[in-house]
């Protein structure tokens, strides 16, 4: 049975994480300050063991991201990501301000736009929003 756990999620279970997906390595400083700075962390544990994370950052008003989306290859295709997922959600329609809304953004990775599609997310550019952009600062 799956279970989840709040604002638990330590160093080497993140990057184990990470890892296991085939993620960029991070330093420890920056990881130590990613997990600080979210405003909520999920872990999913079968049997005590993590098999899969979130969290969640940005202002906890406006805007907030679904960051680091993560379930072991092992345990895919389960429902976990689904478990995570609603939970992630849940904690931003809780944090959103009575009579207003929030705006709750991602960037998934290639080839995996149809999970994040059922729960209501909208791939971009759409007839209203233009497209998404990033770069990457390198020292």
């Amino acid at each position: 049975m799956i279970t989840l756990k709040e604002n638990t999620l330590d160093l080497d279970t993140y990057f184990s994480l990470r890892a296991s997906v085939g993620w960029k390595l991070l330093t420890n400083t920056q990881a130590e300050k990613a997990l600080k700075n979210s405003l909520i962390t999920i872990t999913a544990y079968e049997n005590n063991v993590p098999v899969g994370m979130g969290r969640i950052v940005g202002d906890g008003a406006v805007i907030c991201y679904v960051q680091d989306l993560v379930v072991h290859p092992d345990y895919q295709k389960l429902g976990v990501g689904r478990l995570i997922m609603e939970r992630l959600i849940k904690f931003v329609s809780e944090v959103k301000e009575k009579d207003s809304e929030i705006m709750m953004c991602l960037m998934c990775a290639k080839g995996r736009e149809h999970f994040y599609e059922k729960f209501g997310f909208v791939g971009r550019p759409t007839e209203d929003l233009g497209p998404g952009m990033i770069q990457y600062i390198r020292y």
